[in-house]
């Protein structure tokens, strides 16, 4: 079953597809299988995130416009919020690009949080990797947005491309510091806000002092997603970061941290939340290094 499926996979077949990212994500017995046989693959992933509101999903609805202009073939991938009741994903992809939802060269899969502390999908290193073995030129991640997919998304992503929006005055000063080391490019959105232009001053000022320290230049783009103004040229910085990354050590950082998030993944599969709390109703310790010293977990 295993080796049809993943032919099927590299052959572009867009059923099969679907049908591996489910079986990995649940674990079917012979995944890893299937995942230790999959083909090298250049594609680079491009890593949408930002705060909420900043109107991700209309620059990657934008984007998609743009790369099938090109003939080209695009995956997106789109990490979203839990629902408490049932882990599935709370905002679909028929909802948000449904102009795309059965383009032939369009492939877009909803993929749920389930509760991950991060924000990004518990498997998503290995879904990302099934669908670059999938043929396609481009695949897109958008994050939810909140919590630590900001940070977790520069370990997954060959290019970060960070969104916000024009605020009044210096708050772009309060800006989380995390966004400003994980960028590769920040897109400046909704940039016909009548403050767009004195933002992205102050942006350009925050950052001016890391462009010494960095071979790589930040770029600021500014765009009106909803009017697909901008587009062009962020997905030509995108582009140009990509290429630049082909001769420099940041690709063996990322595989570093994707490996060491497999191995910690792999590692903890065993450990239960509610089995160690148990536990430590049973023993009553409340000096953990203690409890966890005896129960051989430390």
């Amino acid at each position: 079953m295993w080796q049809e499926i993943l032919e099927q996979v590299v052959h572009g077949d867009r059923k099969s597809l679907a049908r591996a990212i489910s079986l990995v994500e649940n674990e079917v017995n012979g995944y890893a299988w299937l995942l230790e046989h999959l083909p090298v693959a250049e594609t680079k992933i491009t890593g949408i995130t930002g705060p909420p509101g900043a109107g991700k999903s209309t620059l990657v609805d934008a984007l998609i416009a743009g790369i099938v202009a090109k003939g080209q073939k695009v995956c997106v991938l789109c990490v979203d919020p839990s629902s408490p009741f049932h882990l599935g994903a709370l905002l679909g992809d028929r909802i948000r690009m449904s102009e795309w939802y059965d383009h032939p060269s369009v492939f877009i899969r909803s993929l749920a949080t389930r509760g991950s502390l991060g924000g990004l999908h518990p498997k998503i290193i290995e879904i990302a990797d099934l669908v670059k073995a999938a043929g396609f030129d481009h695949v897109i991640i958008e994050t939810v947005g909140v919590g630590q997919s900001e940070i977790e998304i520069a370990g997954l992503a060959d290019t970060t491309v960070v969104v916000v929006v024009p605020e009044a005055g210096d708050e772009v000063q309060t800006m989380k510091a995390g966004l400003m080391e994980i960028a590769d490019i920040f897109v400046v959105n909704k940039a016909d806000r009548p403050d767009a232009d004195t933002f992205v001053k102050n942006l350009r000022l925050m950052l001016a002092p890391a462009f010494h320290h960095s071979t790589h230049e930040v770029a600021i783009v500014k765009t009106i997603a909803s009017q697909k103004e901008g587009i062009g040229e962020l997905f030509e910085k995108i582009l140009q970061h990509q290429q630049h990354l082909q001769n420099h050590d940041r690709k063996y950082w990322l595989l570093t941290e994707k490996a060491f998030h497999l191995i910690q993944q792999k590692r903890m599969k065993d450990l239960n939340k509610s089995e160690i709390k148990t536990k430590l109703e049973q023993s009553g310790e409340t000096n953990l290094y203690r409890f966890l010293k005896q129960e051989g977990l430390l």
